[in-house]
């Protein structure tokens, strides 16, 4: 018998789940949620700061693989031959020397800039703008194969935001001095688990890389050291100690070190693989193919495609977050889009409410398509198309009749209608799209998020078998990395699980939807005029 983990790290918590390599039957599955997260700690939801502590991320690993293990027969552990994980991104840290993130040193371990700067993070937007004006200028385009735009959920612009925050604290000095380099979330754990994290030679995610970080081939990887001091000269030296190569999923990145083995009750034998982005590992797990569009539905979305090279032929999509050679599978361009916000705004207008949002959903579901109440689903800025993270949100057609239920639907709606945004803009660049797979939380539990989102897109939506098919992602990468297959596709056959569901429109109310669509987009760019910001 031959097993494999995938770790799947999420917004809230660390997911492990221990899969058959072979016949992909899912053994055992262990979610432990982070803990100073939990808690608040390091984070200021009001100015857009959300900050997550590394011991978080290694206590939780520890954690669910030993819970998984205790769940699963007793000859699991021994036969775990690969694990590989993924996470949310652009979720990035600074480090020093060694490779340790800057919280774990002892003199930054309160220091919210010394954290992983979560994906959600929005404290960089006015870094981000800089890069794009300086883009647009620089004789190479850096942005050219990220949609035109960079965002400042990504990498660099969350790098320049605290280096140049910090500088203004008392702490500024030794915690520039500190940052030698940096790294991100799903790179530091393979890293980590293999003893590799020394910044130079540390093992980069394609996938990261190419989506957050502006890296492509060709123009030898990273941006150059130039275009990065001009828009933050505090960054100066760092490309050096940073990548030129990047690795595609799938790749062995080494063994686990002793230590770790110990540390998770597995061999020192088991193979690590490079690890890659949530939503990628999910388009993986869900067995994408060109012509699928994956939709992974959870506190925000991303959106993944694959297309043959040969399809693009240096063809330029803009408004996207990025289209990268191999980073969800080996051979082909990954696309990748999606929202900044989806079942955020149903949990915060949930708790604005005091209504749960299964009481809300039941009243709403009761109430027909009206035209009274137009929302836009920006609350937490826009990703696609055309990332713009200073967007807000807005409810248009209140009345004194408006009721919480009234409203609710209105932003399960809003949600559709980006949704469909999102759709229009692969469509406008000539990108076909067969079929749609949903996966992720709100796919699985919730219908009538669900069939308004196929009255929408006018379009059936089907759901993923696989309960954790980001982590089976994973798993499927640490298959490959163990030498159980030879490639992603194979791993993606033998240990897919196939569609569980299909969300088919109903015609009368795609009729209605589509009308009502026009008027999000028309209240859509009023709100970018009004606020100064189309």
């Amino acid at each position: 018998m031959k097993y494999v983990i995938g770790i799947d790290y999420g917004t809230d918590s660390c997911r492990a789940l221990i899969v058959d390599a072979i016949s992909g039957e899912e053994i055992a599955a262990a979610v432990k949620n982070y803990p100073r997260w939990s808690a608040g700690k390091y984070c200021d939801p009001q100015a857009n700061q959300y900050r997550q502590h590394p011991l978080d991320y290694t206590e939780t690993l520890i954690d669910s693989v030993r819970e998984a293990l205790s769940k699963s027969p007793e000859d699991v552990a021994e036969n775990v031959v690969g694990i590989s994980f993924d996470t949310t991104g652009s979720t990035s840290v600074l480090i020093d020397k060694r490779g340790t993130p800057l919280a774990l040193l002892s003199e930054f371990s309160e220091n919210p800039n010394a954290m992983f700067i979560l994906w959600k993070d929005h404290t960089a937007i006015g870094e981000a703008a800089e890069i794009n004006r300086l883009a647009k200028q620089w004789p190479t385009d850096y942005t050219m194969y990220s949609g035109g735009i960079y965002s400042g959920e990504w990498v660099w612009a969350k790098m320049a935001h605290v280096l140049h925050d910090d500088r203004e604290t008392l702490q500024a000095t030794s915690l520039r001095e500190a940052a030698y380099s940096w790294v991100e979330h799903c790179d530091w754990m393979t890293a980590l688990l293999t003893g590799n994290t020394k910044p130079e030679k540390m093992l980069r995610s394609r996938c990261a890389a190419g989506h957050k970080a502006m890296w492509h081939a060709s123009w030898d990887g990273l941006p150059s050291e130039e275009f990065i001091t001009a828009f933050e000269p505090l960054l100066s030296g760092i490309r050096s100690r940073l990548y030129t190569h990047t690795q595609t999923g799938g790749t062995f990145a080494g063994c686990l070190t002793s230590e770790w083995a110990a540390k998770l009750g597995l061999t020192a034998k088991v193979a690590v693989g490079v690890g890659a982005l949530d939503c990628h590992a999910g388009a993986v797990g869900a067995q994408i193919k060109s012509g699928t569009f994956v939709r992974v539905m959870g506190t925000s979305t991303c959106d993944v495609m694959v297309v043959p090279n040969e399809q693009m032929q240096g063809k330029l999509i803009s408004g996207i977050c990025g289209q990268v050679d191999g980073s969800v599978i080996e051979g082909m361009i990954g696309l990748e889009a999606g929202q900044s916000a989806f079942g955020d705004i149903y949990a915060w207008f949930s708790k604005l409410v005091g209504k749960s949002i299964s009481e809300l959903t039941l009243e709403a579901e009761k109430l027909p398509v009206s035209e009274t109440i137009i929302a836009t689903d920006w609350l937490n800025g826009r990703r696609t198309p055309d990332a713009n993270q200073a967007l807000t949100g807005t409810i248009t057609g209140l009345t004194l009749g408006a009721t919480p239920a009234m409203i609710f639907r209105s932003l399960v709606e809003a949600t559709a209608y980006g949704s469909k945004a999102i759709i229009d803009c692969f469509a406008e660049n000539h990108i076909h799209i067969e079929e749609v797979i949903a996966i992720g939380g709100i796919s699985r539990k919730s219908p009538f998020v669900m069939q308004i989102l196929a009255n929408v897109l006018d379009m059936p939506i089907k759901v993923a078998k696989a309960e954790q098919a980001c982590a089976l992602g994973a798993a499927m990468f640490a298959a490959v990395a163990a030498g159980v297959y030879a490639d992603v596709a194979q791993a993606q056959t033998g240990m897919g699980k196939g569609i569980g569901r299909v969300y088919t429109p109903n015609a009368e109310r795609c009729a209605v939807y589509s009308k009502l669509y026009q008027k999000y987009l028309d209240w859509g760019r009023f709100a970018e005029w009004q606020s100064g910001e189309s």
